[in-house]
């Protein structure tokens, strides 16, 4: 198997991270590089990781995983060196607390997983920093409950988590046929009714010349970013967009000390599924312009993919979730821009009013502007709608 299969399996079972002054569990402060010790205030420094981040040949990690059997291992047992208590994490997660001292665990997850992260962002933000994103945020909804407005206003307890995600670099090209549509105006009788009576008139009517066409497009993605948690709902994951993925460093567990991360529950092939689909609409887009005209119409696209990589990383949310009428509603925050996306409440009553404040004032203008007349038309006066003066056709066009 290559080396992304293999690189964290001989790692121990699980980490803990001794201030060097004290002994004590240090946890990572977010926003820093540094490990904070809670008991005496020390500083740990973590130590950059020389490297580049590498990108790994989809295909033959696709091949490796196929000819894999099934991982069946159960979530590993972990030990807590502080306390002595065994225990499990939940079966996505391999970073977080001991549920009996609270003591940050990271475990490996070659045991569970076999394509393991090979980069992260540290969080660029702590959580006093995500709070204030988050209740700017609340408070200028539109037309939520006051009660959730309130909520902004409380001491909201945030949780720090790692979200696993795939990247997938691909050199494309796409060949395609369809047809160029372009407009032209011809002149036309048409009849109307002026003063009661049909009259005919002559205006200049669109219509579209469709010509066959075919060519190919080329693009590098790279990049292309694909969530790999259940956690939260794609469209959430999607807007929390854009990251800083070349601040990337090399994976180093330090940094998730008294955080939670996640294996990946999107399996690699699925992720790059996913990614096609994104890139394959922005070729659509490319498909276009390269027709060109006013109108296309593709009738066949078919598209290579060469010398295609990914990676497997870690990205920093904070993450919560408030109720409001039995109703529970997640938000999460990137970790690095302070970007907040969830789900939120509407307040019905709000909306109504809203839309019958717009129906007076509507009305209100109306009754004004028929009383100062400015709403009368000339007796028999008839009302058309001019079409755009575009060039007349090109000689020989029909």
């Amino acid at each position: 198997m290559s080396a992304v299969f293999k690189a964290v399996r001989q790692k121990p079972a699980n980490l803990q991270f001794p201030c060097q002054q004290c002994g004590a569990v240090l946890k990572y402060a977010a926003g820093t590089t540094h490990l904070l010790c809670e008991h005496c205030g020390t500083q740990n420094l973590i130590e950059a990781r020389g490297g580049a981040i590498e990108e790994y040949d989809l295909g033959q990690a696709l091949r490796q995983l196929a000819q894999s059997p099934a991982s069946t291992a159960a979530a590993p047992t972990i030990h807590c060196n502080e306390c002595g208590a065994g225990f499990q994490f939940e079966a996505k997660i391999h970073a977080g607390e001991c549920p009996f001292c609270g003591t940050p665990i990271v475990a490996a997850t070659a045991e569970i997983k076999p394509i393991q992260p090979k980069a992260l962002l540290p969080f660029g933000i702590d959580e006093a920093a995500a709070r204030r994103r988050f209740q700017q945020w609340i408070a200028g909804l539109w037309f939520a409950p006051n009660a959730v407005k309130k909520y902004a206003r409380g001491d909201t307890k945030l949780s720090g988590v790692y979200l696993p995600f795939w990247t997938f670099d691909s050199q494309t090209s796409t060949t395609y046929s369809g047809e160029r549509g372009d407009v032209y105006y011809v002149r036309e009788q048409v009849q109307v009714v002026r003063n009661n009576r049909v009259v005919t008139e002559t205006r200049q009517v669109p219509k579209i010349r469709w010509t066959p066409v075919g060519g190919r497009v080329q693009r590098f993605f790279d990049d292309v970013l694909v969530g790999a948690s259940h956690s939260l709902p794609r469209k959430i994951l999607d807007a929390l967009q854009p990251w800083d993925l070349h601040a990337l460093v090399p994976y180093d567990e330090n940094y998730l000390s008294g955080f939670r991360s996640e294996y990946y529950q999107v399996e690699l092939a699925d992720g790059f599924d996913r990614a096609r689909q994104v890139m394959d609409d922005q070729i659509y887009l490319d498909i276009c312009r390269d027709i060109g005209g006013d109108h296309q119409r593709i009738h066949r696209v078919d598209t290579r993919h060469g010398n295609t990589t990914y990676k497997h990383c870690l990205l920093p949310v904070w993450s919560a979730a408030f109720r409001y009428r039995d109703k529970s509603y997640r938000f999460v925050i990137n970790g690095r821009t302070g970007k907040v996306q969830g789900e939120r409440p509407y307040s019905i009553w709000k909306i109504a009013l809203a839309c019958l404040s717009a129906l007076l004032l509507a009305a209100g203008i109306y009754y004004y502007l028929e009383a100062a007349g400015a709403l009368g038309n000339p007796q028999g006066a008839a009302i058309t709608i001019q079409p755009y003066p575009y060039p007349p056709a090109p000689a020989g066009w029909q």
